[in-house]
């Protein structure tokens, strides 16, 4: 399976299952369509290789329709796609598919908890799927006895898994700061005995973020996610406290202080964006020129009859804001990289013109995770579950509150294996629209509890989210091929995008 298209002044292929990615000319891209043709309609079979009968029906079609490229030249074309496809890198039959057989007898371990330390918040965010903080349900905050068993829990269930990562997770954690402490410092003094290390997540939405809180998240989170919409009235519009009142003048100087404080640690800025700000490619560069080069921004979910939900009829307006987030993106990573070609900085960079990273286009084509790790995704319901205040273990925070979805607690363990073995076999090759999708094995099948809300399947899909995230890899695909083209250009000051080398994931 291959998939090309254009973006950010590109020709792009990808072959979906070796990972390469190529970059095309005018005339390879219009051969690559044409044998793309031949091979969906069965006149070609690329693993018979090109035969002079492919040769020549790709050759008349393409004068028929007047291309005005010589023989010649789509000859060549033709000689660089045979060598592609006999080493493996174009047209590359699926190697993977067997591996998602008989996924629901596999032996797994758990090494990931969200600890739901706080059902309760100080906000009241019109949008919140977890109904501000409390989950359908009472407001609650968890014990040291629920969240040191829910330690010890993982350290039980985690195998041979010698890393664990936690997230401290609401409502607004923050709410529950001494049990957070207590919990990682427990936490620590097991590490030793258990030959376990803990990685800790916090996501907070900065209303009590104070200095001293500060000192401890830099000093024992390996990720803190800050909650931030955007431009000011985008944010207060959705993200205010019960009086109403916006929350974004209280936030963003703690956000400022936290973030220079931060140093080169990772964190993120993540927003949502609604029907009311289509346009948030705005609220992305609202958030980088104030100086935060973490990003994250997500379509909003939930019950499709609030005004704020987007839908089908938004993704040509969407789509345009991914394009011209993708090509600020591109400047302003060709600026940094002359800057630094030159002798500079990159911190010398106004915040209008400095480098950031946008989390929804994040590509590693040189490595990247497994690939048991790109079938399956984010392992929720089998290596990752989340906790509640009572000690519930569910597969996810988004499943927290439906009582079906309970799969044990943290002193029992899993108790009803047969829903955990549901979501062992959630992964890109049980969703039957997956089948025929180039992204696949970039979404791995998409999130469950989205399919489960929208289409009442673990295995179904969200059309809507399929669509953007589509647009999504397509940009971060062309922002890839950009770096690729300017580093060949910086290197010889004079070189073709057809010389950039194939890159395999």
């Amino acid at each position: 399976m291959i998939h090309y298209f254009q973006s950010q002044g590109h020709k792009i292929a990808l072959d979906v299952y070796s990972g390469a990615v190529h970059i095309l000319d005018d005339i390879s891209y219009s051969v690559l369509q044409k044998l793309d043709t031949l091979q969906r309609n069965g006149s070609f079979l690329p693993q018979n290789g090109l035969d002079d009968a492919t040769r020549k029906q790709v050759s008349a079609q393409l004068h028929a329709e007047g291309a005005v490229f010589s023989d010649a030249e789509i000859s060549d074309a033709l000689d660089d796609f045979a060598a592609l496809i006999e080493d493996e890198r174009l047209f590359t039959e699926d190697p993977f598919g067997h591996l998602a057989l008989n996924l629901r007898d596999r032996k797994t371990y758990v090494k990931a908890l969200c600890l739901n330390v706080a059902h309760t918040c100080n906000l009241d965010c019109d949008y919140c799927f977890a109904s501000q903080g409390k989950y359908h349900g009472e407001r609650a905050l968890m014990t040291n006895d629920v969240a040191r068993r829910a330690i010890d829990f993982v350290i039980e269930a985690s195998g041979p898994h010698r890393s664990i990562d936690v997230d401290f997770f609401g409502g607004e954690p923050m709410l529950n700061w001494e049990l957070v402490k207590d919990t990682v410092a427990y936490a620590r003094s097991l590490e030793a005995a258990s030959g376990k290390k803990f990685r800790f997540t916090f996501t907070t939405n900065g209303m009590l973020l104070s200095d001293d809180v500060t000192t401890f998240l830099n000093r024992e989170m390996h990720n803190v996610v800050l909650s931030l919409d955007g431009r000011k009235e985008v944010h207060d519009r959705l993200r205010h406290t019960i009086d109403g009142r916006g929350s974004y003048d209280r936030i963003v100087p703690r956000f400022r202080s936290f973030v220079s404080r931060r140093g080169d640690q990772e964190y993120y800025m993540r927003g949502t964006f609604t029907k009311n700000n289509v346009d948030f490619y705005q609220d992305i560069l609202h958030m980088a020129n104030m100086g935060f080069y973490r990003l994250s921004m997500e379509p909003v979910i939930g019950d499709p009859s609030e005004p704020y939900m987007l839908g089908p009829d938004d993704v040509e307006a969407l789509n345009r804001e991914y394009d011209k987030l993708a090509a600020e993106m591109i400047r302003r990573n060709r600026l940094a990289a002359k800057t630094l070609a030159a002798g500079g900085s990159i911190d010398d960079l106004p915040p209008k013109d400095h480098p950031f990273i946008f989390y929804h286009f994040m590509m590693n084509l040189e490595g990247g995770p497994c690939i048991h790790k790109r079938i399956s995704g984010c392992g929720s319901g089998v290596e990752y579950l989340a906790v509640t205040p009572k000690g519930e273990l569910y597969p996810c925070h988004q499943f927290v509150g439906e009582d079906d979805y309970i799969v044990g607690n943290v002193w029992d363990g899993i108790t009803k294996q047969e829903i955990t073995a549901d979501f062992k076999e959630c992964n890109c090759y049980s969703h039957p629209e997956c089948a025929n999708c180039w992204a696949k094995l970039y979404c791995s099948g998409g999130c469950a509890a989205n399919a489960l809300h929208a289409s009442g399947s673990l295995t179904g899909t969200v059309p809507f989210s399929c669509t953007l995230f589509r647009k999504r890899m397509e940009c971060a695909l062309a922002i890839q091929v950009d770096a690729c083209v300017q580093q060949s250009e910086m290197e010889s000051h004079a070189t073709s995008p057809t010389e950039c080398e194939a890159t395999k994931a």
